[in-house]
């Protein structure tokens, strides 16, 4: 009834008349809104859980959000509502390793054959040189 009529007069007044204190009006108006928010947030997590499972645990909020943005009733959810709502239902997302993965070699790269074999004796002077051309893709030498 109060809410029906505050547009034409004061909340305070009409609490005074009816007798009621303007706090429990307050106090009622936002349990409202409050049950509303809880249903819709039952819903809500409902659907980050079928997410989460549909994609074997491994979704974070950020892909979750995405998601739900994809679904045919999209809804638009912040980030820290749906980690609140993975937190309440205990849902934590698995970190995946970094693992090797092989490249496959460049043309610098070409396998040299090893025709000293460590052999370092010499018979005659400057009959073996060695030294090292060692260059990578992407390093510079800075010299001062």
């Amino acid at each position: 009834m109060i809410r029906h009529n505050a547009h034409k007069y004061s909340v305070s007044a009409m609490c005074d008349v009816l007798n009621v204190k303007r706090s429990t009006y307050y106090y009622q108006l936002n349990r409202c809104k409050n049950d509303v928010k809880k249903a819709d947030d039952v819903a809500l997590s409902n659907e980050i859980e079928r997410i989460f499972k549909m994609s074997r645990n491994n979704y974070g909020t950020r892909k979750i959000q995405k998601e739900l943005v994809k679904l045919t009733e999209p809804k638009h959810v912040s980030r820290r509502r749906i980690g609140r709502l993975m937190r309440e239902r205990g849902l934590v997302s698995n970190y995946t390793v970094a693992q090797f993965k092989p490249y496959p070699s460049s043309c610098n790269e070409a396998a040299i054959k090893n025709v000293l074999k460590r052999n370092f004796n010499q018979h005659e002077e400057l009959a073996i040189i060695v030294s090292d051309l060692t260059y990578w893709i992407g390093y510079t030498k800075l010299d001062r």
